[in-house]
C-alpha cells in the first residue's frame, strides 16, 4: 500500500492504541507541508521564495492531492501566486482531517467516536493494520539510522519531519541529538531535482514562520 507523504506523517503522529494525536500542532504543519511537497514533486505546484504557484490543475489520481488542487484553485481566485505561509495556515486543519479519514478508509486505522464529559465530540483513530506503519518506520530507520541512500520521497519525508522537529515521533527511543544530524544531512543533500530541493528549503522557512506565530499566539 502506497501512502501519500501527508498520510505517512499523520500515521506517525497517531498513538497506536488510543488513536489520539501526539504533537498535533507541529504534526499539522508537517502534514500540510507534506501534501504541498507532493504536489511540487508531481509538478502541479511550484514553490519559490515566499510564494506558491498552481501550475497544473490536471488530476493526480490521488483523492487527497486532487482535493488540495481544487481547494487551492478556489483559494487563489485567479491570482498567479500567494504566500506559502497563508496556504499552510489555511490548509493545516483541513488536510489533517482529510488524511486521517483517508487512512480510515484504507483500513490502516479505525475510527472511534465518543463525547468528552458527555458533551464535546471526540474522535480517535487506533491502529488496525500495523504492518503499514512498521514498513514505514523500517524505511526511515534504514535511511536515518543505518545510512542507506534515500529516494526522493523518503528524503522529502525526512526533511519535513526534521523541519517540524518531530524526531521523537519516528525514533521515540533515541535521543534527538543522535538522529538530528543525519536528518539535517538528508534534508540538505543532493537527493532530488533542484526545483524540489528549492521548494523544500523555502517550505522549511515557511513552516518555521507559521510555527513561531502559532506558539507566540498561545
Amino acid at each position: 500500500m502506497r501512502l501519500t507523504l501527508a498520510e505517512e506523517i499523520t500515521l506517525l503522529s497517531l498513538d497506536d492504541e488510543s488513536g489520539a494525536f501526539k504533537r498535533r500542532q507541529s504534526a499539522g504543519w508537517a502534514v500540510a507541508g507534506a501534501a504541498l511537497l507532493e504536489l511540487v514533486m508531481l509538478e502541479r505546484v511550484s514553490v519559490s521564495g515566499k510564494y506558491l504557484h498552481l501550475v497544473d490543475t490536471s488530476p493526480t489520481g490521488e483523492e487527497l492531492l486532487d482535493g488540495r488542487i481544487e481547494l487551492m484553485g478556489t483559494w487563489l481566485r485567479g491570482k498567479n501566486m500567494r504566500r506559502v505561509t497563508d496556504w499552510l495556515t489555511k490548509d493545516q486543519a483541513r488536510v489533517m482531517a482529510a488524511t486521517v479519514s483517508r487512512l480510515a478508509e484504507r483500513g490502516v486505522v479505525g475510527e472511534e467516536r465518543h463525547k468528552a464529559l458527555g458533551v464535546f465530540p471526540v474522535r480517535r483513530y487506533p491502529e488496525v493494520d500495523g504492518e503499514v506503519e512498521r514498513a514505514l518506520r523500517e524505511r526511515l530507520a534504514s535511511v536515518v539510522l543505518e545510512g542507506a541512500e534515500p529516494d526522493e520521497r523518503t528524503a522529502g519525508l525526512v526533511a519535513l519531519i526534521h523541519s517540524a522537529k518531530l524526531h521523537a515521533l519516528v525514533f521515540p527511543d533515541r535521543p534527538r541529538k543522535e538522529t538530528s544530524a543525519r536528518m539535517a544531512e538528508i534534508a540538505e543533500g543532493q537527493w532530488a531535482a533542484e526545483s524540489v530541493r528549492v521548494a523544500i528549503r523555502d517550505m522549511q522557512v515557511a513552516m518555521a514562520a507559521v510555527t513561531v506565530v502559532t506558539v507566540a499566539a498561545v
